[in-house]
Protein backbone atom coordinates (compact mmCIF):
# COMPACT_ATOMS: atom_id res chain seq x y z
CA UNK A 1 0.00 0.00 0.00
CA UNK A 2 0.94 3.60 -0.79
CA UNK A 3 1.43 5.73 2.41
CA UNK A 4 0.28 9.83 1.35
CA UNK A 5 0.91 12.80 2.53
CA UNK A 6 -0.41 16.39 1.22
CA UNK A 7 0.75 19.48 1.80
CA UNK A 8 0.37 22.95 0.20
CA UNK A 9 -2.99 24.30 1.49
CA UNK A 10 -3.36 27.34 2.77
CA UNK A 11 -6.15 30.18 2.71
CA UNK A 12 -6.11 32.33 -0.59
CA UNK A 13 -8.07 35.13 -1.76
CA UNK A 14 -10.05 34.87 -4.78
CA UNK A 15 -8.15 34.64 -8.14
CA UNK A 16 -4.88 33.56 -6.33
CA UNK A 17 -2.71 30.36 -6.74
CA UNK A 18 -2.01 27.45 -5.11
CA UNK A 19 0.25 23.83 -5.31
CA UNK A 20 -0.74 21.18 -3.64
CA UNK A 21 1.85 18.26 -3.13
CA UNK A 22 1.35 14.72 -2.28
CA UNK A 23 4.26 13.05 -1.35
CA UNK A 24 3.72 9.41 -1.38
CA UNK A 25 5.76 6.34 0.25
CA UNK A 26 5.88 2.51 0.09
CA UNK A 27 4.49 0.46 -2.50
CA UNK A 28 5.31 1.50 -6.25
CA UNK A 29 4.12 4.92 -7.03
CA UNK A 30 4.91 5.22 -10.58
CA UNK A 31 2.36 1.85 -11.26
CA UNK A 32 -0.30 3.82 -9.59
CA UNK A 33 -2.67 6.05 -11.32
CA UNK A 34 -3.24 8.75 -8.93
CA UNK A 35 -6.00 11.16 -7.82
CA UNK A 36 -7.06 14.41 -5.99
CA UNK A 37 -10.39 14.55 -4.47
CA UNK A 38 -11.93 17.09 -2.68
CA UNK A 39 -14.55 17.71 0.28
CA UNK A 40 -16.16 20.71 0.85
CA UNK A 41 -18.66 21.29 4.10
CA UNK A 42 -21.88 19.47 4.18
CA UNK A 43 -20.63 17.75 0.80
CA UNK A 44 -19.64 14.57 -0.92
CA UNK A 45 -16.54 13.92 -1.53
CA UNK A 46 -15.84 14.53 -4.95
CA UNK A 47 -13.01 13.64 -7.55
CA UNK A 48 -11.10 16.49 -8.73
CA UNK A 49 -8.53 15.17 -11.40
CA UNK A 50 -6.27 12.09 -12.20
CA UNK A 51 -3.63 10.72 -13.74
CA UNK A 52 -2.82 7.88 -14.95
CA UNK A 53 0.31 5.50 -14.50
CA UNK A 54 1.33 6.35 -18.35
CA UNK A 55 0.49 10.14 -17.86
CA UNK A 56 -2.55 10.87 -19.40
CA UNK A 57 -5.30 13.54 -17.32
CA UNK A 58 -8.90 14.40 -16.56
CA UNK A 59 -10.37 16.66 -14.78
CA UNK A 60 -13.46 17.74 -13.44
CA UNK A 61 -15.64 20.02 -15.62
CA UNK A 62 -15.32 22.73 -12.43
CA UNK A 63 -11.87 23.11 -12.21
CA UNK A 64 -11.01 22.10 -16.25
CA UNK A 65 -8.61 25.29 -17.46
CA UNK A 66 -7.52 26.06 -14.09
CA UNK A 67 -6.11 22.65 -12.10
CA UNK A 68 -3.61 20.96 -13.85
CA UNK A 69 -2.13 17.75 -11.99
CA UNK A 70 1.03 16.63 -12.85
CA UNK A 71 3.71 13.59 -10.64
CA UNK A 72 7.44 13.30 -10.82
CA UNK A 73 7.86 9.66 -10.82
CA UNK A 74 11.37 10.23 -9.68
CA UNK A 75 10.10 12.29 -6.29
CA UNK A 76 7.07 10.21 -5.77
CA UNK A 77 5.31 13.64 -5.55
CA UNK A 78 1.66 14.15 -7.01
CA UNK A 79 1.54 18.01 -7.49
CA UNK A 80 -2.14 19.90 -8.41
CA UNK A 81 -1.24 23.54 -9.62
CA UNK A 82 -4.88 25.46 -8.71
CA UNK A 83 -5.16 28.63 -10.75
CA UNK A 84 -7.80 31.14 -10.57
CA UNK A 85 -9.33 30.03 -7.37
CA UNK A 86 -12.80 30.74 -6.61
CA UNK A 87 -14.78 31.07 -3.08
CA UNK A 88 -16.60 27.50 -4.23
CA UNK A 89 -13.26 25.28 -4.49
CA UNK A 90 -12.90 25.67 -0.53
CA UNK A 91 -12.57 22.15 0.12
CA UNK A 92 -10.19 19.23 1.89
CA UNK A 93 -8.24 18.35 -0.44
CA UNK A 94 -7.06 14.57 -0.56
CA UNK A 95 -4.77 12.79 -2.74
CA UNK A 96 -5.63 8.94 -3.25
CA UNK A 97 -3.77 5.82 -5.30
CA UNK A 98 -5.58 3.80 -7.39
CA UNK A 99 -5.34 -0.25 -8.11
CA UNK A 100 -7.37 -1.26 -10.91
CA UNK A 101 -9.85 1.42 -10.33
CA UNK A 102 -10.46 1.44 -6.98
CA UNK A 103 -8.86 3.74 -4.15
CA UNK A 104 -6.28 1.62 -2.52
CA UNK A 105 -5.03 4.44 -0.08
CA UNK A 106 -6.02 7.75 0.87
CA UNK A 107 -3.71 10.74 2.28
CA UNK A 108 -5.14 12.90 5.33
CA UNK A 109 -5.79 15.86 3.08
CA UNK A 110 -5.24 19.71 3.52
CA UNK A 111 -7.51 22.27 3.71
CA UNK A 112 -7.61 25.12 1.31
CA UNK A 113 -9.58 27.99 1.88
CA UNK A 114 -10.60 30.60 -0.98
CA UNK A 115 -12.26 33.85 0.38
CA UNK A 116 -14.25 36.60 -1.69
Amino acid sequence: QVHLVESGGGLVQAGGSLRLSCAASGSIFSMNAMRWYRQAPGKERELVAGISSLGNTYYAGSVKGRFTISRNKAKNTLLLQMNSLKPEDTAIYYCAAMRDGDVDSWGRGTQVTVSS
